[in-house]
């Protein structure tokens, strides 16, 4: 068993690991899914209910939130009025015998007024005037009466009141007769009584805010949600979530959101085997597909599990965009289309987004063919906000049929998911360097024939560079004709022959004045020097960070084939040796692309040109068959996706554009002039 195991392992591996990768993201997925179906729907107070109705399914009592409940008994602490006991005269009878004397009447009425007042420790004091309370309950023999707390005097301010009077109380005097520390309270703050009544008003608090009957509506589509009615709304999905979870719903509708979202995953995976092979061939490109496809619906699950944000502002037309840009509209389409489904099964209201996330995507797909240019990234982001707002208004027109009641605050949500479409440029770069990618934009730039390297080559290798350009010429018209990227094959063939700015005189087109270095070189190592610019080219990438795609284009162009005209020079002086081709073959490897097959033909067809002796139509066309029809013999395309339609085609452009190059021209006839008599 084990070693049947092994043995279907070593055969389908490649399988079994993109099996693995989509397994681990369907755990992903439904891992960060909302626990339970009612978290789907996302709400927060004094916002807008943007679901369906919600009708009671049972009676059930609206009760405060702990929150609610602890700020109002920190309320009732904080403004219960205190208890204050009030005390005999005995402070103002014992000072009045220290003063006994008539000349400080005058001080034993006024203190007399400050007590009928209320006089109070100066600590009691400080914490009244910095509370909130305003007034005391005054607790006396037989009855409880309310004051006013600015009416109340502190013990230092009733002693600086008496120091004012202008008589005979001096400081010293007042010291000597120890005045102040005869002035005492005749209110005294009772904490206990305080603290029983505030225990009685925090036991009294009604902790419901209400009731709530079967078949009555909590809230409509639309409507403002107030504090009540957020309360009443977490308070029946709570409720329902531990209905469920005694009748084992909780697992039914996991397992139910489960089994959807891979069997949304088997779909995509059974749409690549069957009618994309190319990407399920392609390791980076299948890895980029699931991921794309997994991100959204993860960023779903954790907004509704946490709650706070609308699922719509997050910008799902930018998986079709990235598809598109880096694979093609077709996976583009697919991909997002299953994106949004396992997306809608977490919401409790799916039709609408279906429908804003379908007209979306299309209209990326639509929009961004290619991407050349920031303005267009721009404009793309621009069409996805209209589509989103003109699709969503048609969509309210039908159910609300009143402009009054659209939710104006949607237009908002598309409007920020639409501005963070434009965070596709920068993530470009990024996924290009992950992923081995290369977009039209980076294609752009490094064909730029003012970029450092191309002016270089030009400058070094001159007739390397005109091949180079020639070579892009020819291979990019047959990219068109075939459907191929035509963007990518030029500019591979920009940089295919840059290997040769180390050694350029070793190679004819960089030749003059009839002198030739190999010459004086034996042909394995003139072979040598020739191979070597693949090598050499794939070094100066690097160091250049040259894309993966473009080093592609340098290792592939001459794929494993031999260095043809030394060999056939070793081969022929020395005919009875047996000859190591190692020696005189390229390191490749083969062409795998469509592309990389192009640019090796038309390489091989530019570089015979120049050896015809006569630019004839049939001279050309022998070539062209030639060349190519020997590269097919030798097996130099068989990775490729090219079929024999494919070189026939390629042929004819080939031999359209050699005789438009080398046409024969007019030759213009000398001007007969008079001879002077």
């Amino acid at each position: 068993m084990k070693k049947r195991f092994e043995k279907f392992f070593g055969r389908h591996t490649r399988i079994v690991l993109q099996v693995s990768l989509v397994a681990a993201c369907i755990v992903a997925i439904v891992y960060f899914m909302p626990s339970s179906k009612y978290k789907s729907y996302s709400f927060e107070p004094d916002g807008v209910w943007e679901h369906e109705q919600i009708i009671a399914d049972f009676d059930f009592i609206v009760k405060k939130s702990e929150k609610q409940i602890s700020e109002e008994m920190d309320s009732i602490r904080r403004n219960t009025r205190p208890y204050f006991k009030l005390q005999e005269k005995q402070n103002e009878k014992e000072l009045a015998r220290h003063l006994s004397s008539p000349a400080f009447k005058e001080y034993i009425d006024c203190l007399g007024m400050l007590y009928k007042d209320g006089v109070v420790s100066d600590i009691d004091a400080s914490s009244l005037r910095s509370g909130k309370n305003k007034e005391i309950k005054v607790v006396e023999p037989g009855d409880t009466t309310i004051k006013d707390t600015r009416a109340l005097t502190s013990v230092s301010e009733a002693f600086e009141t008496l120091m004012s009077i202008d008589t005979l109380l001096t400081p010293r005097i007042a010291d000597a007769l120890g005045v102040k520390s005869h002035i005492k309270p005749n209110l005294v703050c009772d904490t206990a009584l305080t603290r029983r009544e505030i225990e009685r008003q925090q036991n009294n608090l009604e902790k419901r805010i209400g009731v709530v009957l079967k078949g009555q509506r909590i809230i409509n589509n639309g409507d403002r949600i107030d504090s009540k009615t957020f309360r009443a709304l977490e308070t029946y999905f709570a409720q329902l979530q531990e209905i469920d979870a005694a009748d084992g719903n909780k697992f039914n509708i996991f397992a139910g959101r489960a089994v959807f979202i891979t069997l949304s995953m088997i779909i995509l995976l059974i749409y690549i085997y069957i009618y994309r092979q190319d990407i399920a061939d392609n390791s980076n490109k299948f890895i980029f597909t699931i991921l794309s496809v997994t991100i959204f619906p993860i960023l779903v699950g954790i907004l509704l599990s946490h709650g706070g944000i609308s699922v719509f502002v997050l910008p799902y037309a930018m998986v079709p965009m990235m598809l598109c840009l880096f694979l093609d509209q077709s996976i583009a389409f697919t991909a997002h289309s299953v994106t949004i489904l396992m997306c809608s099964i977490m919401l409790g209201s799916p039709y609408e987004f279906l429908m804003l996330q379908t007209i979306a995507g299309i209209c990326a797909i639509l929009s961004l063919k290619e991407l050349s240019s920031r303005s267009q990234m721009l404009r793309s982001a621009i069409i996805i906000l209209l589509a989103y707002a003109i699709s969503y208004m048609c969509y309210e027109l039908i159910i609300e049929s009143d402009f009054s009641k659209m939710k104006n605050y949607m237009y908002l949500y598309f409007t920020i998911s639409a501005t963070l479409m434009l965070f596709i440029y920068p993530m470009m770069l990024v996924i290009e360097k992950t992923f081995g990618f290369i977009s039209n934009v980076t294609l752009i730039e490094l064909s730029n024939l003012n970029s450092k390297l191309l002016q270089r080559m030009s400058q070094e290798t001159p007739g390397t560079f005109q091949h180079s350009m020639q070579v892009g010429n020819l291979a990019a018209e047959a990219a068109r004709a075939l459907g191929a990227n035509s963007l990518e094959v030029r500019t591979g063939a920009l940089y295919h022959d840059i290997g040769k700015l180390n050694n350029p005189v070793y190679f004819t087109e960089n030749q003059s004045g009839g002198v030739n270095p190999h010459n004086k070189l034996n042909p394995e190592e003139s072979a040598a020097i020739i191979i070597k610019h693949v090598t050499d080219g794939l070094g100066i990438a690097e160091h250049e960070h040259l894309p993966r795609k473009i080093k592609e284009f340098i290792a592939t162009h001459h794929g494993l084939s031999k260095t043809g005209y030394f060999y056939i020079t070793y081969k022929n002086a020395h005919p009875d040796e047996e000859i190591d081709d190692k020696l005189f073959t390229y390191p490749g490897p083969k062409p795998t692309t469509q592309e990389q097959g192009i640019l090796m033909l038309a390489d091989c067809v530019e570089a015979a040109s120049h050896s015809l002796k006569e630019y004839s139509d049939k001279n050309i066309e022998k070539l062209v068959d030639s060349i190519i029809d020997s590269k097919v013999s030798d097996g130099e395309l068989e990775q490729t996706p090219l079929t024999f339609q494919d070189i026939y085609i390629i042929k004819n452009v080939f031999k359209k554009r050699l005789k438009a190059i080398y046409h024969t021209r007019i030759s213009y006839p000398n001007e007969k002039r008079k001879h002077q008599a």
